[in-house]
């Protein structure tokens, strides 16, 4: 950002919109700044974001405790006839939520075991309880030394005692309805949106802006 021409005070600016989800149209009325300009931003605190996430100690080191595992699709609607998991047109990503803590995204190429596990086992410490739906990816996880415990949403089954999804999936509800504004993004804007959406997830219940401001400043940007 060394060519950069924008003033600290109006990139702060910026990055208020940004903390508090105002699109990048609206923004650029507001500022009266260059709507590629907000874009341009949106984009780089989005990097600082994602930069910041891969590079936390909750990500470099498995964790114990009680989490939650489950996948989802993002995308194009199904393509009429196709159903379940692997629906044309969709991208698939694995969610997994540690009770009480954060949550962790990945986008994967399908919803295999072979594509699974190894994300679980890298963030998971063998055992832990683990609480997932019937998918059958997830069969293996005693062996692998994880307490188990599942529900069969086929079987209209969503809540069994303690054990449930419902953490995970209120992530997913939250970050469909977030990137549902968005039309037309390329993988690697999905990628930095959806890393977006579990980072704004994970701090909620703080100050957003301060948080990004710390980041920014990090990052010598402001």
């Amino acid at each position: 950002m060394k060519d950069n021409k924008l003033s600290k005070y109006k990139i702060r600016k910026i990055l208020s919109c940004f903390c508090v989800d105002i699109p990048a149209s609206k923004t650029a009325i507001l500022l009266k700044i260059n709507r590629n300009t907000i874009n341009r931003y949106y984009n780089i605190f989005r990097d600082i974001i994602t930069h910041e996430m891969y590079q936390s100690s909750s990500l470099q080191n498995p964790l114990d405790g009680e989490f939650e595992c489950d996948e989802s699709y993002f995308g194009a609607k199904r393509v009429r006839g196709k159903r379940g998991r692997g629906a044309a047109g969709k991208t698939p990503v694995f969610g997994l939520l540690k009770r009480g803590g954060q949550v962790h995204v990945e986008v994967v190429e399908n919803c295999s075991k072979a594509q699974l596990m190894p994300i679980i086992k890298g963030h998971v410490l063998e055992g832990s309880t683990v609480h997932t739906d019937g998918w059958k990816a997830y069969d293996g996880l005693i062996l692998n030394g994880y307490d188990h415990y599942r529900v069969y949403h086929s079987h209209d089954e969503f809540v069994r005692g303690k054990s449930h999804v419902n953490g995970v999936e209120a992530f997913w509800s939250y970050a469909k309805r977030r990137l549902a504004k968005f039309n037309g993004m390329t993988d690697h804007k999905f990628f930095l949106h959806l890393n977006e959406c579990a980072y704004r997830y994970n701090h909620k219940n703080l100050d957003f802006y301060q948080i990004m401001v710390q980041l920014t400043m990090k990052n010598k940007l402001c």
